[in-house]
Order: C-alpha cells, then structure tokens, then sequence
C-alpha cells in the first residue's frame, strides 16, 4: 500500500512540476512581450510648454525634401516664370506638409 501511494505521489509531483514549468515558461513569454512592445511604443508626451526636438533623420528630410523639388523644378521647368511660381509654391506648402506627414506641429 505504501509504494502504491508513493507511486502516486510521484506521479502526482511530477505533472505539477511540469505545469509549473509551462506557467515559467507563459510568465517568461509574456514578460519578453512586454519589453519588446515597452521599447517600440513611443514615450509619454511632453507638455504643451516644452519644446517638441524632431529626430535628426526627420530635420534631414523637412530640409532635403523641398530642396529637391525646387531642384527638379529648375532643372526641369523651361519657363522662368512658371520655375518662380512653381518654387513659392513649394516654399509655402512645405510647413503644412510637414504637420501632415509627421502628425505633429511645426517648429
């Protein structure tokens, strides 16, 4: 009787160590989870008062951008007239592009 009942503890020792492991094992996934989305998510907003810094990568393209295009205008458009209206166009839809494309306020 009393190996029968070891026999059963065992088994018993046995299954809940292996569900104690898949528990590990979720805890661990879900904690890795959570990292993972912590680092891709965006920080907390400043406030209204501070100053928003754009990234290097984003002042690069707010800046190369419209170069271009008044590059390609001037290359490309023959009269110098339609290059002139052509550029202030592109001069002043630049800040508003900008808020569009990058969601947030200019400056």
């Amino acid at each position: 009787m009393s190996k029968e009942r070891a026999r059963r503890r065992a088994e018993r020792l046995a299954v809940h160590e292996k569900e104690k492991a898949a528990r590990a094992r979720k805890v661990d996934r879900r904690q890795r989870r959570r990292r993972l989305i912590t680092k891709l998510t965006p920080g907390p907003r400043r406030s209204s008062g501070q100053i928003y810094r754009r990234s290097r990568g984003e002042r690069l393209g707010i800046l190369l951008v419209p170069l271009v295009a008044v590059a390609a205008v001037w290359l490309w458009v023959p009269e110098t007239a339609l290059r002139i209206v052509l550029t202030a166009v592109i001069v002043l839809a630049a800040p508003a592009l900008v808020v569009v494309v990058l969601g947030r306020k200019a400056g």
